[in-house]
């Protein structure tokens, strides 16, 4: 380590994306335990949730996107919904091959049930920081991750 140069999570934005990493565990452990009765797992729930806020108006490249993952990953996933009857697919006025996806009534049922079981975790987390910290956090890790798109978008790692 150079003069100058900080210990890597003394620097404050390497302590935050090392919280983000432990965060997104934490959210991944939860999901997989509250979604496992339903038949899900926490990336099939995401899928679902990323489905549910298109309105049957995303294909799998848009979902991908929405989401911020590849698009193959997300592709297995769809695939393994469909074979379980909770999503499927409708023709894309914008595109003849990528097709729509589309929640299944089972589909819709399994996402709303999640989003009960969810739901009192949510207010919980709302009352231990307060709505106007997390829209807050909220706007901080959107621009973060604006920032992030703009330099990969530009081939700049800076």
């Amino acid at each position: 380590m150079s003069k100058g140069q900080l210990p890597p999570f003394d620097h404050p934005t390497n302590a935050l994306v090392l919280e983000v990493f432990r965060l997104n565990g934490a959210l991944i452990r939860i999901g997989d335990a509250l979604v496992k009765p339903l038949g899900l797992t926490s990336a099939r729930w995401q899928v679902l949730g990323s489905i549910a806020h298109g309105g049957g108006t995303f294909s799998v490249a848009r979902l991908a996107d929405n989401m911020g993952l590849a698009r193959q990953s997300v592709q297995r996933i769809v695939d393994e919904l469909a074979e379980a009857g909770l999503v499927g697919f409708e023709p894309n006025p914008a595109h003849k091959r990528a097709k729509l996806v589309v929640m299944t009534p089972r589909g819709q049922r399994a996402f709303s049930r999640a989003t009960e079981l969810w739901q009192p975790i949510a207010e919980a987390l709302a009352g231990e920081l307060g709505s106007r910290d997390i829209r807050k956090t909220t706007d901080n890790l959107a621009a973060l991750r604006t920032r992030l798109d703009d330099h990969s978008q530009q081939g700049n790692p800076e």
